[in-house]
């Protein structure tokens, strides 16, 4: 029975966030270490031969602007195409579709890799006694080895209070530390001067793949060399350093995003790191990231000596020969908040995009850019930010979504006649709206509907009223006077539909046999027409607001469609049950219901739990299955919801040994989605983390439960610091796999019931009050 204990029976172990280490240098982009300020990225190699740190910055895009982005046949044809889609006549509809519907962007433009930073150092005998690291408590990617009797070492590190990327080099003799700095001219165009201790190259993101080669922002990358003793020589546009003892270089980016001069702001970060001096630079950097890491804590035990003495990358391997590392598990969920933190902070001009702040460059050279996917993969960037204490980490995305909210308004006007705002299926630093590019996956009406559920969900978590009524509700009330605009009644029994739209980013079979995408009633669209609906209802009950929307609101939840069984026992993905025209397909967007929705539950509808279960289970039965990273999450998170962790501890451990690389980071495997390689995507390493919380601690703003979907393999441990929505703090502690104790913190005033397997109990909160728990 669980009963309320002193809060001082939790004794607090709290364990470092862990560390990533490598006995030789990276040879590949996914094996270098990343390092990220929130705005610029880095990733470090390593080499003894030469230092390489690929850079990268979020506002790095190219294209621009546009008001001419919607097919101006498509108002027109929405009608029609909705007439044929009622009638049966889905061949036409699907024609007509992709005929009128598609965007008809000229400067969408992608995210950029930037030319990265190289240093040359002379040829010298092999190293020795190699080792580099990133340590997730400071941020600090380190290099160590000894070459020809001498000890060098290398500290570098991403700093968002100072905002730059800071190298330190020394070696153990003096006057022996040389090497050549220079800017590798990457696909940029652009120039590379030097002067008596600078490198600066001046160029634009152009590119002519996804834009039109002659629009996108002017940026200037700065790179600073500070010596300790020697010589600086200029060397056509490289410096070379002579007989240092030791050096520092910072890097400096700035681009004219938002109207920001590039040089300006790349001076006046490197003038403020100058004035305040490496160490006080790297002191502030540790400061700060700490201050983040240590919320959490995860142990689920340690690794053997043998096994803790592994190199990150063998221990990855061993796991994926199937052998247990629970301890690398820990490590990964702390590395999914570490990559979070790097990659997003409240100062960041824009959100992580599809490949956090780090861009390997294939991304942005494939059909589907390195953008802001609004069917998935921009959602599961932020899964972890919330349950795992990173509530602040989401304030960018609040600005993107702010930024939709206003263009988007312009697209539901003229493309669909409505009140509102609209977003589709992609977004990119200007604030697009319009469809997609193409049909079968650029019809996704509900995309901006799906991202603005970040903002309930941060209120949820946090409950502060100021931030539901001056941001996330005005976002949220476009977002449904759009969606009740928008939907229509469907003949056959009067139901309130969405469409012409697509199921992200299925086909299906229509009764003819045609190959077909966009529907009426997709079942993706009524889960988050509902969700949206519900909580601006709900939000504006609480702020006392709006009445006469609140009633149309539920007049319209009331003639919903009801979700629906399929004839293999699947949850349906649209209004009628046609077969899939791929069943391997990655996309299951309708299991949002289960996550991040609670529409469907295993306790409240478990007919409807165990279809989406087979709707799983089809998927990666059928031949060719789509594996991939975010697949890898989004299933991860579902059968936590579905309170099987055994299920979900598979999937976690197959999305770190079949999707992620030696360095940890998530990839879309070559292959699937015309990848002709595997692509490095940030939402796997952001969902895996958001997995985790999942299973060890769920909350829906009435319940809070311990232990949901703890799996057999991990029969102890303990997590402090998960976040619980209604303003909770809690902290587990198990053993032979039950609870053994918890501890709960409130920021406010809550009553709270609290539950444990079958287990309630009701608790009350004072603000600031702490309440141990444990079975009795």
């Amino acid at each position: 029975m669980l009963k309320a204990l002193s809060a001082q029976d939790f004794h607090d172990v709290r364990r470092p966030p862990g560390t990533l280490w490598y006995d030789r240098p990276a040879t590949r982009w996914l094996e270098a270490l990343p390092l990220g300020n929130g705005r610029l990225g880095g990733m470090v190699h390593g080499g003894t031969d030469r230092e390489r740190i690929q850079l990268s910055e979020s506002t790095a895009w190219s294209g621009c602007p546009s008001a001419t982005d919607l097919s101006p046949s498509a108002p027109a044809q929405v009608p029609r195409i909705r007439a044929l889609l009622f009638a049966g006549e889905h061949a036409e509809a699907q024609r007509l579709a992709a005929e009128h519907l598609p965007g008809r962007p000229e400067a969408f433009g992608t995210n950029l890799p930037l030319p990265e930073v190289q240093l040359a150092f002379p040829d010298g005998p092999s190293a020795r006694g190699y080792r580099r690291a990133l340590d997730l408590d400071t941020g600090l990617a380190t290099v160590a080895y000894e070459q020809d009797g001498v000890r060098v070492t290398r500290e570098a590190f991403a700093t968002n209070p100072h905002g730059v990327i800071a190298l330190r080099l020394t070696t153990d003799r003096p006057g022996s530390l040389a090497f050549t700095l220079s800017v590798q001219d990457g696909a940029l165009p652009g120039t590379t001067t030097t002067t008596d201790c600078s490198v600066v190259f001046s160029g634009h993101a152009y590119e002519s793949l996804h834009s039109d080669g002659q629009h996108g922002v002017a940026l200037e990358i700065h790179v600073r060399l500070e010596t300790d003793g020697g010589t600086v020589h200029r060397a056509g546009d490289a410096l070379r350093l002579e007989g240092a003892d030791s050096a520092v270089v910072y890097i400096a980016v700035g681009t004219d995003w938002a109207g920001a001069d590039p040089r300006a702001r790349a001076e006046s970060l490197l003038a403020a790191a100058l004035e305040a001096g490496y160490e006080a630079v790297r002191a502030a950097h540790v400061a700060d990231l700490r201050a983040l890491m240590r919320r959490v804590s995860l142990d689920l035990g340690s690794a053997p000596p043998d096994i803790e003495s592994l190199p990150t990358d063998a221990r990855r391997d061993r796991l994926a020969s199937g052998k247990s590392d629970d301890a690398l598990l820990a490590l990964y969920f702390q590395y999914g908040r570490y990559l979070t933190v790097a990659g997003s902070r409240r100062d960041s001009p824009l959100p992580l995009a599809l490949q956090g702040v780090w861009n390997d460059g294939l991304a942005s050279s494939a059909s589907w850019t390195n953008d802001f996917h609004l069917d998935m993969n921009t959602q599961q960037n932020y899964w972890a930010a919330e349950p795992a204490n990173l509530a602040e980490c989401q304030e960018p995305l609040f600005g993107l979504l702010e930024l939709l909210a206003d263009r988007g308004r312009t697209t539901a006007g003229q493309m669909y006649g409505a009140p509102g705002w609209v977003a589709h299926t992609v977004t990119n630093a200007w604030g697009y709206t319009a469809p997609g590019a193409g049909i079968g996956w650029g019809m996704n009406v509900t995309g901006g509907a799906w991202l603005a559920l970040q903002l309930w969900e941060h209120f949820e978590y946090g409950r502060d009223e100021t931030f539901l009524r001056e941001r996330a509700y005005p976002v949220l009330r476009g977002a449904a006077e759009f969606l009740l605009a928008y939907a229509v009644e469907e003949p056959e029994h009067g139901l309130l539909v969405t469409g012409p739209s697509e199921s992200p980013e299925n086909w299906y079979l229509a009764p003819d046999g045609s190959r077909c995408s966009v529907s009426m009633g997709a079942t993706a669209d009524r889960v988050f027409m509902e969700a949206v609906l519900r909580i601006c209802a709900e939000s504006a009950e609480l702020l006392g607001v709006d009445a006469g929307l609140r009633t149309r609101i539920a007049a319209a939840r009331r003639r919903l469609p009801p979700f629906r069984i399929g004839r293999h026992g699947q949850l349906q993905e649209w209004l009628h049950d046609h077969e899939e025209a791929e069943p391997s397909h990655r996309h299951t967007s309708h299991l949002a219901a289960l996550f991040p929705e609670r529409q469907i539950t295993p306790r409240g509808t478990p007919e409807l739990a165990r279809a989406a279960e087979v709707t799983i289970e089809r998927r990666q039965q059928a031949p060719g299955w789509e594996q991939t990273e975010w697949v890898e999450a989004n299933f991860t998170v579902c059968f936590a919801r579905l309170l099987d962790g055994d299920a979900a501890l598979k999937h976690l451990t197959s999305l770190v040994t079949d999707a992620s690389e030696a360095n940890l980071m998530t990839f879309s495997a070559g292959g699937v989605a015309g990848a002709a390689q595997n692509i490095y995507s940030f939402d796997g390493n952001a969902g895996g983390t958001a997995g985790v919380a999942e299973m060890l601690l769920q909350s829906d703003g009435r319940e809070v439960e311990l232990l949901p979907a703890l799996p057999s393999g991990w029969p102890g441990g303990s997590v402090c610091g998960l976040r619980a929505r209604g303003g909770l703090t809690v902290d587990i502690r198990w053993r032979e796999g039950r609870l053994e104790a918890a501890r709960i913190r409130a920021s406010r005033a809550a009553d709270v019931r609290v539950r444990y397997g079958a287990d309630l109990l009701g608790i009350r909160l004072a603000e600031d009050e702490t309440l141990g728990l444990g079975l009795g």
